[in-house]
């Protein structure tokens, strides 16, 4: 866990060192780092170091230093070949698009990693400025996809295609199938009363009252603010753009002048006041003071009463598990049956490695068809829910086969097949574009013709 932890903070900062190294780009200043150039995108020296960095502090440089970083430019070539192509095609990535794909991608970071205080923590930087160094190399991300998308879209493989993959694999070349486990759930979510709100209210329009009669807002939200991430900055988010937050809080904020302070306001993430500090054309800095109601012991054991009771139907086949979860769960995961999805594939199947280490300590007990006893868990923005899992199905390592990893082995075989349609577009492409590679990686032994003669 450690490890992948790890690579995905590496992936994160080379990401946002290669967003800030293109806002930074001029022809004047980095003219001598530039190494290639395709259509009208450049290749930067630093776009090869970084991720040969990156290989190298996950531990996967297999080769030479030389033919690692050709590979590595390779690669970008071809990238930067499909980005030249879909703005010829005009692609459309729309900023809605955009800022779903980071909100994905931050989710998953932040899951990761703990909590948003954490990354915000390690990088130094607010969510908003890690946003805002992403978006372009996220959109650049989402045309190259679309256009290779366009490219492979007809590729289709049959049963025999996929069988005769599989036959032609040398023995010592079938990969090894870890052990994975599919996992399903149901979530029990304890309803937070109107006293608990109410006392919420009552204490943040407290401190309203305080900051009327001289008291100061950064201080306030320092000492009682449960936002951790901001609390230890006087509760400043920094500059941020409608979008960036929740819409009930930028409905607020948005109306307020330079030192207002609102009335509270209620958002999924609990009650906050909010001061306005300043706006910079469409850009405001905030700061906030966030309670959230407690969620009473008696709410909080219902909740385990309940699952309780349908975990043990379930044992005694009074129920299947299907039916209890599209009945009882509080959780969007009742749409795909209650499985859990794995962040890192889109699928519902886990290595060890890709579970949070507590729920396989819950698992990892449970044989096929178990249904656990009810976890408490907190969500990644804090709050409490008790959960039932369901181990469905674990599988122990073993050689791919046929039998058991069809779906795997038709992946492979399919994306074979994809690969041999894009080697064909990008000889038809590299004839009709400007190419021109600088420096020692004209030495480069590539797989592909990319200069000339």
């Amino acid at each position: 866990m450690k490890k992948l932890l790890s690579g995905l903070l590496v992936a994160l900062f080379l990401v946002l060192h290669t967003g800030l190294a293109k806002a930074n780009y001029s022809n004047d200043s980095l003219v001598d780092g530039v190494v290639a150039v395709v259509g009208a995108n450049v290749i930067l020296k630093s776009d090869v170091e970084n991720q040969y960095l990156q290989f190298r502090m996950q531990g996967s440089i297999q080769g030479s230093p030389d033919k690692v970083k050709c590979t590595i430019f390779e690669n970008l070539l071809f990238q930067k070949l499909m980005l030249n192509q879909s703005e010829l095609d005009s692609v459309k990535v729309t900023d809605v698009q955009v800022e779903n794909e980071l909100d994905h991608r931050m989710r998953y970071f932040i899951s990761q990693i703990g909590s948003p205080e954490k990354l915000e923590e390690y990088y130094n930087k607010s969510i908003v400025d890690i946003k805002n160094e992403l978006r372009e190399v996220i959109k650049e991300g989402m045309m190259i996809e679309q256009t290779q998308q366009k490219i492979t879209k007809d590729v289709s493989i049959t049963p025999s295609e996929v069988k005769a993959y599989f036959k032609k694999l040398p023995k010592d070349s079938i990969p090894d199938i870890n052990s994975e486990y599919q996992i399903g759930m149901i979530v029990k979510r304890p309803e937070i009363g109107d006293q608990e709100k109410d006392e919420v209210r009552t204490k943040l329009n407290s401190f309203r009252d305080r900051i009327k009669k001289g008291d100061d807002f950064a201080t306030l939200a320092i000492l009682y603010s449960e936002d951790p991430g901001s609390s230890k900055k006087g509760g400043e988010l920094g500059l941020f753009k409608r979008g960036d937050m929740v819409k009930e809080f930028e409905a607020v904020a948005f109306k307020l002048k330079p030192g207002e302070v609102s009335e509270v306001v209620e958002t999924e993430n609990g009650f906050h006041i909010i001061q306005m500090i300043e706006r910079r054309g469409d850009y405001i800095n905030v700061r906030h003071i966030l309670l959230q109601p407690k969620v009473s012991p008696m709410s909080l054991n219902r909740c385990k009463v309940k699952l309780d009771s349908i975990s043990g139907q379930i044992d005694k086949k009074k129920l299947t598990f299907t039916d209890a979860v599209q009945r009882f769960s509080d959780d969007l995961s009742k749409n795909n049956g209650g499985l859990m999805i794995n962040p890192a594939t889109g699928e519902s199947k886990f290595e060890s490695g890709q579970l949070d280490p507590k729920v396989f300590f819950v698992i990892d007990k449970l044989k096929e068809g178990d249904i656990s006893a009810p976890v408490l868990t907190k969500t990644d923005k804090g709050k409490e829910e008790y959960r039932i899992y369901f181990l469905k199905e674990r599988t122990t390592p073993h050689k791919a086969n046929l039998e058991k990893d069809y779906s795997k082995i038709q992946e492979w075989a399919t994306e074979k097949k994809k690969m041999a349609v894009i080697d064909n577009w990008i000889n038809e492409k590299t004839s009709k574009t400007s190419i021109k590679i600088m420096g020692d990686y004209r030495n480069c032994t590539f797989q592909r013709t990319w200069i000339k003669k």
